[in-house]
């Protein structure tokens, strides 16, 4: 007796994923249903925004002393 393909594979159950917001650590749903992902909230992700457009996110650099020239002073 031939299955309808629906019956010979196994049922996948989603399951949404909860993580921590990456603004305030709280709980946030990894789903499709939270339209704020990853961040639990309007207001998290709202705050992240700002610091980006603030440039509070940065990466720290090491300024180089003032009597070496910019660049890579192995090209030099």
């Amino acid at each position: 007796m031939n299955r309808p393909p629906s019956e010979t594979k196994p049922q996948q159950q989603h399951q949404a994923r909860v993580v921590p917001c990456p603004r305030c650590g709280g709980d946030s749903v990894y789903a499709p249903s939270n339209p704020y992902r990853p961040f639990c909230s309007d207001r998290c992700k709202k705050v992240d925004l700002g610091a980006w457009a603030s440039e509070s996110f940065r990466v720290p650099t090491e300024a180089p002393p003032e009597d070496e020239q910019y660049g890579d002073p192995r090209l030099q």
